[in-house]
């Protein structure tokens, strides 16, 4: 099978979210054995095949060993095998397969598979991003929102929509289901390179909460913040962050 990057990356997502369900389903797993067992599995499946693939690539996964060649090279596929691991092991929707690619740091491509929904979202086929409403609203997490995200959206007036995983919050600015997701509780570069790559092909802002871009395959692979919004948003939702430092 040849296929161009960007078809590799949705393909690898689409089939990979159809394995993680298919684990779900067949009744032998629950809770966190689910999660592990999806993770494992996924994971097998993602780094085989960009090896196969695109073998002079460099790969950085969540679930595999890091390996400091990366370092040395210009392309770089970064996958999270499940986004929302627990979510995933709750039998929730809001859980993601991310495929992204770094050239030279930057998040140029990407696919996020939401198996829960059936669809895979992807960097080179950017659609309509549907119009905010009068009210915005912010996304985080259902379990741990950061101070930041809660205490902008009150500034804002925004509404807070819980939510899982991190591509879940960042797709769903892309459907129409929220308007800003503002993170700075700290993640990895798998937690968002996918989803930043499309956003961005989707016309969206991506920075650090600073207003920095988001820099990929990097040593040290935490990354402590960023912003996803409409661009018309972005001004003002940094604003807010900077008064509150």
């Amino acid at each position: 099978m040849s296929l161009n990057d960007a078809n590799l990356a949705a393909h690898l997502a689409q089939v990979a979210g159809q394995i993680l369900l298919d684990v779900r389903a067949s009744g032998l797993f629950s809770g966190k054995s689910l999660g592990k067992a999806g993770d494992q599995t996924a994971n097998q499946f993602l780094c085989h095949a960009l090896r196969e693939q695109r073998p002079e690539d460099g790969l950085l996964s969540e679930e595999e060993k890091d390996n400091a060649e990366r370092l040395s090279k210009e392309r770089v596929w970064i996958v999270d095998p499940v986004d929302g691991t627990r979510e995933y092991g709750e039998e929730r929707a809001d859980w993601a397969v991310h495929v992204g690619m770094a050239v030279d740091g930057a998040p140029v491509l990407g696919a996020v598979a939401l198996p829960g929904a059936g669809v895979v979202l992807r960097s080179d086929q950017p659609g309509e991003v549907p119009p905010a409403p009068e009210k915005l609203r912010m996304v985080v997490s259902r379990t741990r929102p950061a101070r930041e995200a809660t205490s902008v959206a009150e500034e804002i007036g925004a509404e807070l929509v819980p939510m899982g995983s991190a591509g879940a919050k960042a797709m769903a600015i892309l459907r129409g289901e929220a308007d800003i997701y503002l993170h700075s509780g700290g993640q990895y570069e798998w937690d968002s390179c996918a989803p930043a790559a499309v956003a961005l092909g989707w016309g969206l802002h991506v920075s650090r909460i600073d207003g920095s871009p988001l820099v990929y395959n990097q040593k040290d692979v935490y990354m402590p913040d960023l912003l996803i919004c409409r661009k018309e948003h972005a001004e003002m939702v940094l604003g807010k962050v900077k008064a509150l430092v």
